[in-house]
């Protein structure tokens, strides 16, 4: 007997593919997701330029973050679908970048 089906016979779980999609998102949790990614967006840039590390005679006190990991508040299924409808851009990673326009 296999070890994946020992495992998953004595933990009675099931490593097949599932079957069924997953429904596709509201227009509302788009949105409500949107609005945490550019608010989380926002914070990091903000958290970044308040840093000690900037000197404002370096020239160096604008923020170079243009990707961040999405709040963990929405599934990946959402980001994934902002992405293909071109609101975000995909990183490496699991980053995404916010499209300017959208």
């Amino acid at each position: 007997m296999a070890l994946a089906t020992m495992i998953s016979t004595m933990l009675n779980i099931s490593f097949s593919e599932p079957t069924e999609k997953t429904m596709p998102s509201t227009d509302d949790e788009l949105k409500k997701a949107l609005r945490a990614f550019k608010k989380r967006m926002k914070l990091t840039k903000l958290d970044d330029d308040s840093r000690l590390g900037h000197s404002p005679l370096t020239g160096s006190g604008k923020s170079d973050i243009v990707a961040i990991r999405p709040p963990s508040g929405f599934g990946k299924e959402i980001w994934e679908e902002l992405a293909d409808k071109g609101f975000l851009k995909r990183d490496t990673s699991g980053f995404y970048e916010l499209v300017e326009g959208k």
